[in-house]
């Protein structure tokens, strides 16, 4: 069965990744979307080179260059049946992008995410700040909302009429978990896939510095909080 897939990934700063990123997604997608966010190498030029459509995003923050993705989408006539987020760093297999909406195209399911499960993880893949912050959030997540979620994956896919009535809002690092919590108060359908997870190319600018790190776990348990006492 044909369906209309487009990729969307943020991409600050990851011209010697992101050409890698985009060879190994699969055909099945009719679009790749990178959007450069504030990067101050190659990345466009490099993203363009191989093929995708690259939108630029002057202001910092992984949400924010998601929403950016987004808005291109609405703009457009032919609209995806599927969104897919992933990110540009080589972190994930990309190839992997049909296990990911698998779920969606055989059981009508409405979400997905990558779960980066410590079988199919690449020794030093995920810093202790991520396991950590995995760990506490998808706990909180059980406790409050009797969530099944395992995990924040950045790689994920949605049905593209469910992403819109999530009405996304977080603009920085909060965005992965802001789209999951969304997902359980709105009761849409959703499950995990174990996706292998190797050491990204160059340094993550949330998990390889104390700041990043800080103000990551920060959003996510704003959120997680914010959602647990509202109705």
């Amino acid at each position: 069965m044909n369906k209309n897939i487009k990729v969307i990934i943020p991409a600050y700063n990851e011209e010697a990744s992101i050409g890698k990123v985009i060879a190994e997604i699969p055909d099945i997608v009719s679009e790749i979307i990178v959007v450069n966010n504030n990067s101050t190498d190659s990345t466009a030029v490099v993203a363009e080179k191989a093929g995708a459509t690259v939108l630029f995003q002057p202001k910092a923050g992984y949400g924010i260059a998601c929403l950016k993705g987004m808005e291109y989408i609405s703009d457009k006539d032919n609209k995806p049946e599927i969104v897919v987020f992933l990110d540009g760093d080589y972190s994930d297999y990309p190839s992997e992008l049909t296990k990911i909406v698998a779920p969606i195209l055989e059981d009508n399911i409405d979400f997905v995410v990558g779960a980066r499960v410590k079988e199919l993880r690449e020794v030093g893949a995920m810093t202790f700040p991520q396991r950590f912050g995995n760990v506490l959030a998808t706990k909180l997540m059980t406790l409050f909302f009797n969530s099944k979620f395992t995990d924040l994956g950045p790689f994920r896919a949605i049905k593209y009429e469910k992403l819109l009535a999530l009405n996304m809002q977080d603009k920085t690092y909060g965005w992965t978990v802001e789209m999951q919590l969304k997902v359980l108060k709105k009761n849409f359908t959703y499950t995990e896939v174990p996706v292998n997870y190797k050491n990204r190319i160059g340094v993550s600018k949330v998990s390889g510095t104390v700041k990043g790190a800080i103000f990551a776990g920060v959003k996510i348990l704003s959120w997680i909080f914010k959602y647990s006492f509202k109705k």
